[in-house]
């Protein structure tokens, strides 16, 4: 054991030993615990460390090493120091913790909130909230057999402005709306190659795979980059993607496909990264016997504002574009813009921001799911668009969406793809 090991695990007993024979709250009080403490999961830590009437009870990660910073970072800002957890499982056994945050790697998300219903506990669960679409049928399956308060991490539903601009839509400012545009341009750079080595002090990597297939370790398939495998990760389209994606779905009214198209390829790199770094993707809707259709872009590197989303900053272009009878809209981060008639003249326009992590706690005391603004089936839905365009792009044809069936028409290869091989005993459920 080396010194740094040493002192991680030091900061985990003590952390946990502060806490010992703590007493439940009062029942104002929500007590959370989160799973997964890095990038993301700062925010999460951050979010209901600060706010009034919530407590950050529990901490739970396989890596020491950000168990440690996090303890470090609370007792800076003079947080009262949680328990900490390396096994979810261990977690979800107390009994005094209320919900649970998870900013895991995608391929954990749907069975550790699975496992968070089982056990009496609310979720909130970053997007993805599926890795594959039988996980989004288990995940909504779960959260009803349990009746469990489940919101999927797409803040912006719980943006004034955007739902501002979802429902001019919705009466009619902009026409009758048959198009939807989403652009995921983010500067992505090369990964690399990373060798195999052995597993760091202080990672339980075995638990980090989880449901996914046994691998040799490498950094490149470690924190973050996940993202770019598809045993763990969903690619852009699924990582920033699904953001653009659910406001695009959102903003056009539909719910399942009938045709999913999608064409790309890794552009530029020799590097590990599985996924495509550039894709295309079509989506056709059959709304009342009329049709919709969305289309989906994703790029790496060098691209223009569009629509003039984040005109002015250097590297990413990241929005929405809606088009109808009488104009378009645009959404841009936290505001939108609309221009009206042939002339494009400027209509409505707004900026807010999100109030995601407070609807969420809203809707745990009120016990009422329809005030979830991302309740999870809403999330499900986005995340399929996600998963049709890759098994698209992966067998380089179109789908036939049946979603009475929820299959491909006539394509056994395509359905097998909907789900995975789990590596036991972290087994999605057929039956929750």
């Amino acid at each position: 054991m080396n010194r740094r090991h040493f002192l991680m695990s030091t900061a985990v007993m003590a952390g946990s030993a502060a806490v010992r024979g703590m007493q439940r709250s009062p029942n104002d009080t929500v007590r959370v615990g989160v799973v997964g403490l890095g990038g993301r999961g700062e925010s999460h830590v951050s979010a209901w460390s600060g706010m009034k009437n919530v407590e950050l009870a529990a901490l739970c990660d396989v890596d020491e090493g950000h168990i440690g910073i996090k303890l470090n970072g609370l007792k800076a800002k003079g947080v009262r120091q949680p328990t900490v957890y390396t096994d979810v499982r261990q977690m979800l056994e107390n009994k005094d913790i209320d919900a649970i945050s998870i900013a895991t790697p995608n391929h954990w998300h749907t069975l550790m909130t699975i496992w968070a219903c089982q056990a009496g506990k609310d979720v909130y669960v970053e997007k993805p909230c599926s890795h594959n679409i039988f996980e989004s049928q288990q995940i909504v399956a779960a959260a009803r057999k349990y009746d469990r308060i489940v919101q999927q991490g797409t803040q912006s539903r719980s943006n004034a402005a955007l739902r501002e601009a979802v429902e001019r839509m919705r009466n009619g400012e902009i026409g009758d709306v048959y198009m939807a545009r989403g652009l995921c341009y983010k500067w992505r750079d090369t990964i690399g190659h990373t060798p195999e080595e052995p597993v760091p002090a202080g990672v339980d990597y075995d638990l980090w795979l989880g449901p996914a297939p046994k691998r040799p370790f490498t950094k490149n398939r470690f924190h973050y980059n996940w993202h770019w495998f598809w045993d763990t990760g969903n690619g852009d389209i699924g990582n920033q993607g699904i953001h653009e994606m659910d406001k695009a779905r959102w903003g056009l009214g539909v719910t399942h496909p009938t045709k999913v198209t999608a064409v790309g390829g890794k552009f530029m790199f020799d590097d590990d990264q599985e996924t495509p770094n550039t894709i295309s993707a079509a989506y056709e809707f059959d709304v009342d016997g009329k049709k919709k259709m969305m289309t989906f872009e994703v790029r790496h590197w060098i691209s223009p504002h569009e629509a003039g989303i984040a005109e002015g900053k250097p590297g990413n272009t990241v929005g929405n574009e809606f088009y109808g009878s009488k104009g378009y809209l645009v959404i841009d981060g936290d505001k939108y813009s609309s221009f009206l008639g042939k002339d494009q003249q400027a209509g409505p326009a707004a900026t807010a921001r999100d109030e995601h992590w407070a609807n969420f706690m809203d809707a745990v005391r009120s016990r009422k799911r329809q005030q979830l603004n991302a309740e999870i089936e809403e999330g499900a839905l986005s995340c399929n668009l996600v998963h049709l365009a890759n098994i698209s792009y992966r067998l380089g044809r179109t789908l036939n969406w049946d979603a009475k069936k929820m299959e491909c028409t006539g394509d056994p290869e395509a359905n097998k793809m909907l789900t995975r091989e789990y590596r036991a005993p972290f087994v999605v459920p057929a039956q929750v």
